[in-house]
């Protein structure tokens, strides 16, 4: 009886946040032979802290996503079954173990970035040994990958490579889609069909809104300091001893910025009053400043009259806030829906 061998891994797509196996191939119905791939990966991105620099590195923890604002790394792992069907019944020949790290640095003044790969040597048994493996990676909105690695080496010795990320200029005020890596490889082994296996890195989004275009993880909340803006600091803290705590970097909810000036002095205007009591009109303190700001999804009143607050302040205070906000958003890329946290 002639035995057909095939490497065939179905098309195993997995997300940055999810695990997903394909179902059972149909040659494994035809008396041929599979290749049986499983991708360990966490159900659960892992966030480094709110207020992380965009130069500090996230780092790796197997089988998860790990990042902050500008860093990403990854770290999954990734078992081969080499399936034999005989008679219709799958036989082992053989499995190889083998783990990889991915290290991704975006740029908050550039839109091309790079980031760097390694593979481990697998640990194999049988016909796990000596197969080969091709790497490709891809991206949308604009920006391309371009993979360096030195393409059909085997898995029997570690080995490293880098991607390479161009963007297509962005015109001033322009924001990209979000998008992601994908990450495909392509299994062969002599006697054998291919197989492939497929995952994605972390979102990342790309934009030009302030004339200075750069990249960002949209998904990592950042954290803007309103330390040097003591009265709506100390207003800030009041609500939060009162158990307001959106905003709250200590285990408060994110606040999500807001691009809608309509909406804006919506939510500004729901909440502030016209004229400002007597007692701050005479203390020189007649601009209310809302918290959440009118430039949030939770600003207004959209959240319980227990979970904002507004205070009095002098005009100068609110212009450096204002100020402050911009600074921070320009530097960390932050745009419609981003979560942050607000520092006091």
């Amino acid at each position: 009886m002639k035995l057909g061998r095939t490497i065939t891994a179905g098309a195993i797509a997995v997300s940055a946040l999810a695990v997903g196996v394909g179902a059972p191939a149909a040659a494994e119905q035809q008396d041929t032979g599979t290749l049986r791939v499983t991708i360990g990966h966490s159900a659960k991105q892992a966030g480094t802290s709110a207020v992380a620099a965009p130069t500090a590195n996230a780092t790796c923890t197997i089988n998860r996503i790990t990042v902050n604002r500008y860093s990403e790394c990854e770290w999954i792992t990734i078992h081969v079954d080499v399936v034999k069907i005989v008679r219709g019944r799958p036989v082992l020949e053989g499995t190889a173990d083998f783990d990889v790290k991915h290290q991704m640095t975006l740029k908050a003044k550039s839109v091309n970035w790079s980031e760097k790969f390694s593979i481990s040597k697998a640990k194999t048994t049988r016909a796990g040994k000596g197969l080969h493996v091709n790497i490709a990676a891809s991206s949308k909105s604009g920006t391309k990958a371009k993979v360096h690695f030195d393409q059909g080496r085997t898995l029997d010795s570690k080995s490293s490579g880098s991607v390479d990320y161009t963007t297509s200029p962005i015109p001033k005020k322009k924001i990209n889609a979000k998008a992601k890596t994908t990450y495909t490889y392509t299994f062969t082994k002599a006697g054998y069909n291919p197989g492939t296996v497929s995952y994605d890195s972390a979102v990342y989004r790309c934009d030009n809104y302030y004339g200075t275009s750069g990249c960002a993880i949209p998904d990592s909340p950042t954290g803007v300091s309103l330390i040097n803006q003591p009265i709506i600091a100390d207003g800030i803290r009041g609500l939060r001893l009162r158990g307001g705590h959106y905003g709250d970097p200590y285990g408060g909810k994110p606040l999500h910025w807001m691009i809608n000036d309509k909406q804006k002095n919506k939510n500004r205007a729901a909440v502030c009053p016209k004229n400002p009591p007597a007692d701050m009109k005479r203390a020189g303190r007649t601009s209310c400043d809302e918290y959440p700001f009118a430039s949030t999804y939770e600003g207004g009143t959209h959240l319980p009259a227990k979970e904002r607050t507004i205070t009095w302040v002098r005009k100068a205070e609110n212009d450096s806030q204002g100020g402050t906000i911009t600074t921070w958003r320009r530097a960390y890329h932050v745009m419609d829906h981003d979560p942050f946290f607000v520092i006091v």
